[in-house]
């Protein structure tokens, strides 16, 4: 997690662990990216507005290094700046105000939920061919 605010970034931090998630705190976008360089993460979740680097640069330096991790952008300039998901690269964008805290645990818990594998069509089992049953009328 990579944030310029650091009584935010705490509270962020704090909320997420008590729903269970590891978190490793940056708060220099530098250094979040070689600590990301460094160890696998799940998750990368930044603020726009950080010294030396927007969150826009690293969610693009995060995409060469691994295009698939899911990112998400947390901003108070998410309307006036128009940033969508489309835009940024990122897979989720949360806007910071009083409903902050509720859309960011669901995009982390959707961002990380893990897709229960397919049966194979092969083992689906169904029922057997209802036989009709005929009466004849006298």
């Amino acid at each position: 997690m990579v944030d310029d605010n650091c009584h935010g970034l705490s509270a962020r931090k704090c909320i997420l662990e008590e729903f269970g998630y590891e978190v490793v705190v940056c708060t220099d976008p530098v250094r979040a990216l070689a600590e990301f360089s460094k160890a696998a993460f799940d998750l990368i979740i930044t603020d726009y507005k950080m010294p030396g680097m927007d969150g826009l640069q690293l969610i693009r330096k995060v995409r060469e290094t691994n295009a698939a991790i899911p990112v998400i952008l947390i901003s108070g300039f998410v309307e006036a700046l128009g940033l969508t998901e489309e835009n940024t690269g990122s897979n989720a964008v949360v806007q910071k105000s009083a409903n902050e805290v509720q859309h960011l645990v669901r995009a982390v818990t959707r961002l990380l939920r893990k897709k229960a594998p397919r049966k194979p069509v092969s083992s689906v089992r169904t029922a057997p061919p209802l036989k009709a049953k005929s009466k004849g009328v006298s």
